[in-house]
């Protein structure tokens, strides 16, 4: 996916600020304008390859703080800060992050409400954890992120196939390369945005979320409204959990589901949320989400005062149909209340759902972001501005040729 269209902003908010080094799996192009300075490594989730390229920077400059918006680093990076004498929350709070299993344990410890969750790592395992946990039932890699491998299961002739999902995706992990089955947490899906600091956290934004039908769980809108009342329901849970983890220092995305009206915990993820979630943050709050981070890993406390109370929204594009993509533009007005419009596909582009093997990497056309005065006139907005975008596809078809559909 194309990092420009979803981290830039990171990037741009912290460098009016730092003076920033950056240590990247490949040669810097976009962020060049942003940079000081850069080290590539072949594999930055490498500890020694990451060390060594910190104390390589560390020669060069006088480093203030390190800190990552990628999942994949949040294990190396704590250490790093930590062997560079530099402020962070504890590499164990964040593998505790990374393995969902891990946090599901400290979740039940200290009596945050969660799911019910097992963890496995064959089929016939898979099995007895489902008469345990009941159907419907989630299953998901214990160590991922943004939805890839996990699936719901509805009955028993639905989990094997559910179970070799779920399992192809957990096979990448590296805190872990377990399954989880888990108890289907029935209700609306939303994340909330925390800020740590010398262990106080503050919840900044609500953001609710739209996610695709069953099986899968692929997120295809988001929407931050500074007034939302679900700030004082999520709140206490929130904070619970992160507490839980031992997470002291940093921006986290709690998600959660609202069971009955009550929060139930998904998971905690040590880092600035994806699809945007940090800019439509700033959109509504004013809250600066990348230079909170940045000041915390510096050691300085970070501005968290809103200074908006408006709402945005994002809606994420996706194809109807696995099959290649023959037409794509945006052919209305661009009004002022429509921020940014995104494609990251292009015309020839095969595009593959989760259902057809594919994820969000293969499957996502682009996003586009409205504001507004509030969430339902934002989401409305996102959903006018949709109504703009044209979209065709030539799907696939048993036989391996195309026909038309546009959507």
């Amino acid at each position: 996916m194309e990092a420009e269209a979803y981290r830039a902003y990171c990037l741009q908010s912290v460098a009016a600020v730092y003076d920033l080094v950056l240590i990247t799996s490949e040669e810097p192009t976009w962020e060049v304008p942003y940079l000081r300075d850069c080290v590539v490594v072949s594999d930055p989730a490498d500890q020694a390859a990451l060390s060594a390229a910190g104390r390589m920077l560390a020669e060069r400059h006088d480093l203030a703080g390190v800190f990552t918006w990628t999942e994949w680093y949040l294990v190396a990076v704590a250490r790093l800060a930590r062997q560079l004498g530099l402020p962070t929350t504890a590499p164990e709070a964040m593998r505790a992050c990374r393995n969902k299993a891990t946090s599901r344990a400290l979740f039940a410890r200290h009596g945050v409400p969660s799911a019910t969750s097992v963890s496995v790592r064959t089929l016939a395992e898979a099995e007895e954890a489902a008469q345990r946990v009941g159907y419907p039932l989630v299953l998901k890699p214990a160590a991922h992120a943004a939805s890839i491998g996990v699936i719901r299961a509805d009955t028993p002739d639905q989990l094997t196939a559910a179970f070799a999902f779920a399992d192809r995706a957990a096979g990448l992990g590296r805190e872990s390369t377990s399954v989880l089955v888990e108890e289907y947490l029935d209700g609306p899906e939303v994340s909330v945005e925390c800020v740590s600091y010398r262990g106080e956290t503050t919840v900044v934004a609500v953001t609710r979320k739209t996610v695709s039908a069953p099986p899968f769980f692929e997120e295809l809108a988001h929407c931050v409204d500074a007034a939302d009342p679900l700030l004082d329901v999520v709140t206490p849970v929130a904070r619970a959990a992160i507490r839980a983890l031992g997470i002291t220092d940093g921006v986290s995305h709690v998600e959660m589901r609202l069971v009955d009206g009550r929060p139930r915990l998904v998971e905690v993820n040590g880092r600035i949320g994806g699809d945007m979630i940090g800019h439509l943050v700033r959109l509504a709050t004013g809250v600066d989400l990348p230079r909170a981070a940045a000041d915390i890993a510096c050691g300085r406390a970070p501005d968290l005062t809103p200074t908006r109370s408006s709402a945005a929204a994002i809606r994420l594009l996706y194809p109807d149909t696995s099959g290649t993509l023959d037409h794509l533009a945006y052919e209305g007005d661009r009004p002022p209340w429509l921020e940014r419009i995104h494609f990251q596909h292009h015309v020839g582009d095969d595009l593959l759902l989760p259902a057809d093997g594919g994820d969000m990497f293969t499957a996502r056309i682009g996003y586009l972001i409205t504001t507004g005065p509030a969430a339902d006139v934002a989401q409305a907005r996102a959903e006018q501005a949709l109504g703009s975008v044209g979209i065709h596809i030539a799907p696939r078809t048993a036989d391996g040729s195309t026909r038309d559909r546009a959507a």
